[in-house]
């Protein structure tokens, strides 16, 4: 497969998967296994192009982060309690995230574990949104120090690949009795501190190599990916308000089961 192709593809990956619960990082790594390339010199291109999907989050909200300067101008103690729930809820996955790194990337080069981790996170999907308590947050800044803090270390569980990051923190909000549009938004605010410290740390560690990707190749991606997850968030805000999560979990339990008889398979 052309270089430019295989960019394309990763691309419009990423910007598909990365806001919805059905994980980026491991549809990325299970696209390596099924189109035969080497995942290992992509690794770091994947990471960067998610900077295109955290692009898509601050053009579609632009409106409430210029509220919130605003209102931190102001004084404002909405506006506070939002930037605090954002940097309580992004330091669990900071710190642990700076500690396990070597962990973690081991874990990136498994499609198995991928595998069965979007199978159970189905699972989990569909028990938590027949069991979880009716939320009654009607925005990032009603959600309570506590919860806030607890929804960053259940992000945490996205460090394992196919756990999902908005699967993790949307569900984690949900358990604890967040509102469902409120869940989802607030794990479209955490995106942009944990995938840019995230994106920091992979170019400081790897910046004397970016893998198979030139930098135009880097442009391209970033692009596709912006503009393919602009046209997802609206869709995804739409499906869960009017079907819950349900469908999403339905969609891993399939494409989870589908992996793991095809790893089976070639083993």
């Amino acid at each position: 497969m052309g270089i430019i192709l295989t960019i394309i593809l990763l691309g419009i990956v990423e910007g598909v998967t990365e806001f919805i619960p059905v994980s980026s990082t491991g549809h990325l790594i299970l696209a390596g296994a099924l189109l035969g390339y080497d995942a290992g010199q992509w690794a770091v291109f994947n990471v960067v192009i998610q900077l295109g999907a955290i692009l898509a989050v601050i053009v579609l909200y632009w409106r409430t982060f210029w509220a919130v300067l605003i209102g931190l101008l102001g004084m404002q103690p909405d506006s506070w309690r939002f930037l605090r729930n954002i940097v309580v809820g992004f330091l669990p996955s900071a710190v642990i995230g700076f500690l396990l790194i070597n962990r973690i990337e081991a874990l990136l080069g498994s499609p198995m574990t991928v595998a069965w981790a979007l199978l159970l996170g189905g699972i989990a999907i569909l028990a938590i949104e027949r069991t979880a308590p009716k939320g009654h947050e009607k925005g990032v800044a009603d959600i309570s120090f506590g919860k806030a803090l607890a929804i960053g270390f259940i992000q945490c569980l996205a460090m394992i690949p196919g756990v999902s990051r908005s699967g993790a923190t949307i569900l984690g909000g949900l358990s604890l009795g967040v509102e469902r549009r409120t869940a989802a938004e607030f794990s479209f605010f955490l995106a942009i501190p944990t995938m840019l410290g995230a994106s920091t740390l992979e170019l400081v560690k790897h910046h004397d190599s970016l893998g198979a990707a030139t930098p135009a190749g880097i442009a391209i991606g970033f692009v596709v990916s912006f503009v393919v997850a602009l046209l997802v968030i609206r869709w995804f805000i739409g499906i869960v308000s009017r079907r819950g999560f349900a469908p999403f979990g339905w969609y891993r339990i399939l494409v989870g089961a589908a992996a793991l008889v095809w790893l089976f398979a070639i083993r």
